[in-house]
């Protein structure tokens, strides 16, 4: 026991005293790959937004029947028994012209300005927002809706839903290639920063194989360099896309287009998870990975 815990003891201790040893080489390596981190972080935030709005409008999946402002109360409630009938629709909620101002007043309560004169003249229609059993049956029910009287104009969330997938899914293979090619960028960098130390150290290694020192026993110490170099730059990285995002997501919260559109972003907190593990895996892999391949040719494995 006391034998194993000497030896975990030496690989840690060598691995950082390899870091320190290498300062401008561990600079390097660690700048290079908190770009790769932020960079990946980026896509990645924007990426489990996306997802987060197409989950927002999914969860609303309405379309909104808009009435002529002429269309009398009898009307409207034979528009409401006749949307009511058709197939596919689970709810229908009336919104009167009084309950859209309100809504827009909200909306835009720090530009009061913008909706004055509204209150004698309400230009806002009446409408329904429908809501359906199944999203696949939205072009159905609006071409029928479209055939009934008094009908002004329906909006729909499902194209909003379609443009946001397919951005999402673009995002998605965007992330994966740069990715690809920022991991190989790491490692070749990550493997000649190694190769620095391994070639300083090159008599220390003959004289340890002479000796009879196996080949993992000197190729861990390495290794534990670059997995240390991969936590450091995740870390680092974390702690800037944590800050950076945080400050922004809040600007955009209060902005007026989020409010306008009346969505939420992701927190920071909820991404906090899965992100870290992600870093977390990325660098200890490509720190040892980098570390592997730089021993291969000193150790002729």
């Amino acid at each position: 026991m006391i034998v194993k815990y000497n030896r975990f003891g030496y690989l840690i201790g060598e691995g950082l005293g390899n870091v320190f040893k290498n300062k401008k080489s561990t600079g390097a390596s660690l700048m290079i790959m908190c770009a790769t981190m932020i960079i990946f972080g980026i896509f990645l935030i924007l990426t489990e937004n996306i997802n987060h709005f197409v989950a927002q409008v999914e969860a609303a999946q309405g379309i909104q029947v808009y009435i002529h402002n002429n269309t009398t109360q009898e009307q409207i409630e034979e528009i409401e028994k006749k949307i009511k009938a058709l197939d596919g629709v689970s709810t229908t909620e009336f919104v009167s012209k009084e309950d859209a101002l309100n809504h827009m007043k909200k909306r835009f309560e720090d530009r009061k300005d913008i909706l004055a004169g509204y209150e004698e003249n309400n230009i806002f229609p009446a409408s329904y927002i429908v809501t359906l059993t199944d999203l696949n049956k939205s072009k159905e029910v609006q071409e029928q809706i479209l055939t009934f009287d008094h009908i002004k104009k329906i909006t729909s969330k499902d194209e909003t839903v379609t443009t946001l997938i397919h951005l999402a899914n673009g995002i998605k293979i965007v992330t994966g290639v740069i990715l690809i090619l920022l991991i190989i960028i790491s490692v070749f960098i990550i493997a000649n920063t190694i190769k620095l130390t391994v070639h300083a150290r090159r008599k220390e290694i003959s004289i340890m194989k002479y000796v009879g020192a196996t080949n993992g026993f000197i190729r861990w110490p390495f290794i534990v360099e670059g997995m240390i170099i991969g936590i450091l730059a995740s870390s680092i990285s974390i702690v800037l896309i944590g800050i950076t995002y945080s400050f922004l997501a809040e600007q955009m919260v209060n902005s007026q287009f989020i409010r306008l559109i009346n969505m939420s972003l992701v927190t920071f907190g909820d991404m906090f998870n899965s992100i870290i593990f992600v870093y977390m895996l990325l660098g200890i892999g490509i720190g040892a990975i980098g570390s592997v391949i730089s021993m291969r040719k000193y150790l002729k494995v």
